[in-house]
């Protein structure tokens, strides 16, 4: 059967590629080709990359260097490619699309741009430890089991939430994390893109689904296509939770109605 299109699924930060087992499996049966690039210096086992926290090569790692790294890749490609990111994920496809690599975009609990605040205190409980602003800045920051429970799996069971987080988690770049407050994480808004959707959960403390919309918002004055979707009791694992086919699905759906090429 001949492939309907290639998808990249983009990874956001603490967590390996294997969040999107179920969604390359899905995507593939319905005639997508599948790649998930590994973030620079990711590519070993979870145990071998918790064993070099505090890692200082991960943790020279810049925002910049990584759209670079995902620019790099996809400007091979033949064709643009579509691109589903979660999370930091969900701000590289936003990237990509500005830079215009990709025939459609999916941002999946997307961390927001610089110039988009909100007021809710989940956010910044979630993120002051992985910050860490009183801490140096090139090395790596390994969330807590704690964290974990309330920045990405609040309202699952505990077993869920302990097998996820032995699962998942690896260490992070805290220098890509405090770029995220740099003009580096700046988005051109009026830029005219290819197809872009968002997706938001009610339930996730991390990026609450309100900072979602305002991100989506900001295109407002854009004559690109950009739709937004808010989906009841997710929180920010949602790759992983009960309901992720139905969100497979209705992204696949949306793909499916909006790819013209």
């Amino acid at each position: 059967m001949r492939s309907k299109g290639k998808v990249f699924f983009i990874t956001g930060a603490f967590v390996n590629t294997s969040c999107w087992d179920n969604w390359k499996l899905f995507f593939h049966k319905h005639g997508y080709t599948i790649q998930i690039p590994i973030w620079p210096h990711k590519d070993e086992s979870n145990q071998v990359l918790l064993k070099r926290h505090p890692d200082l090569v991960l943790g020279q790692l810049s925002l910049e260097e990584l759209f670079q790294y995902f620019v790099a890749i996809i400007e091979k490609e033949q064709e643009k490619p579509i691109v589903i990111g979660h999370s930091l994920g969900g701000l590289i496809v936003q990237y990509l699309l500005q830079e215009n690599l990709a025939s459609l975009g999916v941002a999946i609990h997307s961390i927001p741009p610089k110039g988009i605040y909100t007021l809710h205190f989940s956010l910044y409980k979630s993120l002051w430890n992985p910050l860490g602003f009183f801490k140096y800045k090139n090395t790596t920051h390994l969330m807590s089991f704690k964290d974990w429970q309330y920045a990405y799996t609040n309202g699952m069971t505990l077993k869920e939430q302990k097998d996820s987080y032995e699962k998942y988690i690896i260490p992070e770049s805290r220098r890509v994390l405090r770029d995220l407050l740099t003009v580096t994480a700046k988005i051109a808004y009026k830029k005219k893109l290819a197809p872009l959707l968002f997706i938001a959960g009610e339930k996730d403390h991390m990026i609450p689904a309100s900072l979602n919309y305002l991100n989506y918002k900001k295109y407002r004055k854009n004559t690109s296509i950009t739709n937004y979707k808010e989906f009841e009791e997710i929180n920010h694992f949602v790759l992983g939770q009960q309901k992720w086919q139905e969100i497979a699905a209705y992204c696949l759906n949306w793909i499916e109605q909006n790819n013209t090429l």
